[in-house]
């Protein structure tokens, strides 16, 4: 039937996410492995921490460094040497988190603790 017979593709959903002041918990190693990784860009460049859709549990954490986009979608959170920007359609999922950064036999990476998560995977990479 096609298009015109209202086959084969849907409309997206738009739903209103509530908007909260993030507050964010890093411990000294994350601090001091993301000064590391910043290597003095904290200028120009800013850590963006989001929740994508996917993973086993509904969502995953999102991590990158990027030069800062001076969006106002975002809100701001200064960490001394850089800010680390969270989006506010993600504020109410990510409000609260502890970010970690642990030394293992496999090598480092960051642990996030989600107080507000209801259901979170083996693997610690996905909440729901």
């Amino acid at each position: 039937m096609g298009i015109l017979g209202g086959e084969g593709f849907s409309l997206p959903v738009v739903t209103e996410t509530e908007v909260v002041n993030v507050k964010l918990n890093f411990t000294e190693a994350a601090i001091g492995a993301l000064r590391q990784n910043m290597s003095g860009d904290g200028e120009s460049h800013v850590l963006v921490i989001s929740a994508q859709s996917g993973g086993c549990s509904g969502y995953l954490y999102d991590m990158k460094i990027i030069e800062d986009p001076g969006d106002d979608g975002f809100q701001r959170i200064d960490i001394g040497d850089f800010d680390v920007l969270v989006h506010n359609k993600d504020s109410s999922m990510l409000n609260g988190i502890n970010i970690d950064f642990k030394e293992t036999l496999m090598g480092g990476g960051f642990q996030i603790g989600n107080p507000n998560a209801d259901r979170s995977c083996g693997c610690g990479q996905s909440f729901g």
